[in-house]
């Protein structure tokens, strides 16, 4: 079988604060010190040994091991001409400056070289995560019939590009449903977990009318996982083309369901129920809410990347009554400022991944405009 060529991933240029540029320049200045110092003091001293710092100092700002290399090298045919300039020094104390210069080299141009391979093994590690996560969280349209949708994934790090959020929204014989989820658990198996999840909420929509069905079957799928420790929280909603939604909170932060004046509430449960894979060992059932979803109201589910992000003082973001204060109404653009938001909230990143999903009920003219 023909093998897939992987292209190497371009690395970006080093960045360094302005504290560590400032550290590096004065250590520079310190060498040249040293050097002027030991051509006017006479023959009988050196500071030769101090030019060893000067591949370590190159190597700190580049992925490029010629670079500390070439520094070192340069350091070494320094101490030559400083043992020519202080010839009362004994040659064994120049030769000794000389290969410890020499050795700082070699480690710092291997050390160079061994980061950059594992940088560019991680870059390419991301961007085969980043096509994971494109194949587990579909693009999702617009539009939906009636409903205006939007939806929104951040993860906590700049970096990450796959995290334990989960999103989906179909269309089904039964209306459009959706589901917004957290994955509690870590690394490749709670991947897995997510995509169980999604997989099974996709063949389970189409064909089970009842959405706490569709609940129980999550549950099982993931109950059934050979060694499986995760559980996940998720909220489930079915929207049908005319009438109520109906909603299905499966240990997750309720909704908020916000009408055409900004009026904000949270959706809570009749009863409580425990996140996907726990209810065989707590008891007790999925339970759906009927909420009367009217024409130009609109429903938020969220992930607790959002509502658990801190500020300085360590308090929690107060996110019903941000969104009931915000003055957008088109789900695109509250997400953008309700993320906007949050991350002012909290000094700029937050620190778990965060997903939200929008979505609003059009007028029956806008919707009957957005069909034809």
């Amino acid at each position: 079988m023909a093998g897939v060529a992987v292209a190497q991933p371009q690395l970006p240029p080093v960045r360094l604060s302005l504290q560590v540029r400032v550290l590096i320049g004065l250590a520079y200045l310190l060498i040249a010190a040293a050097i002027v110092v030991d051509l006017l003091t006479g023959p009988g001293s050196t500071f030769s040994p101090i030019l060893a710092a000067l591949p370590v100092l190159a190597a700190i700002s580049t992925r490029k091991a010629a670079v500390p290399l070439v520094a070192g090298l340069v350091g070494t045919l320094a101490v030559g001409v400083l043992s020519l300039a202080n010839s009362g020094v004994p040659t064994v104390v120049h030769a000794t400056a000389a290969a410890t210069v020499l050795a700082v080299t070699f480690t710092s141009t291997a050390s160079v070289a061994l980061v950059a391979a594992r940088e560019r093994e991680l870059a390419q590690v991301r961007s085969v995560a980043a096509a994971a996560q494109q194949a587990l969280l579909r693009p999702v349209p617009r539009r939906f019939g009636p409903l205006r949708v939007a939806v929104r994934y951040v993860a906590a790090a700049a970096e990450a590009r796959i995290g334990g959020d989960l999103y989906e929204v179909l269309p089904t014989p039964y209306g459009t449903r959706l589901l917004l989820g957290d994955v509690r658990g870590k690394g490749l198996s709670a991947v897995e977990a997510a995509v169980d999840v999604l997989g099974v909420f996709r063949d389970a929509s189409q064909t089970e009318p009842d959405l706490t069905t569709v609940a129980r079957r999550l549950d099982g799928a993931l109950a059934r996982r050979p060694g499986g420790e995760e559980f996940v929280t998720a909220v489930l909603v079915g929207v049908p083309d005319h009438g109520p939604a109906t909603i299905v909170n499966c240990g997750h932060p309720p909704p908020l369901l916000r009408d055409a004046s900004g009026a904000t509430v949270e959706v809570h449960p009749p009863a409580y129920a425990p996140p996907l894979a726990l209810l065989s060992l707590v008891g007790g059932a999925y339970t759906a809410r009927t909420v009367d979803f009217r024409p130009g109201e609109l429903l938020l589910l969220y992930t607790d990347g959002v509502s658990e992000a801190r500020d300085a003082a360590d308090r929690f973001y107060p996110l019903l009554e941000r969104v009931a204060a915000m003055r957008a109404d088109d789900p695109d653009a509250l997400l953008d400022e309700l993320l906007a938001d949050v991350r002012a909230y909290a000094g700029g990143s937050l620190n778990d991944d965060a997903a939200v999903l929008a979505f609003r009920r059009d007028t029956s003219a806008g919707a009957r405009r957005s069909l034809l």
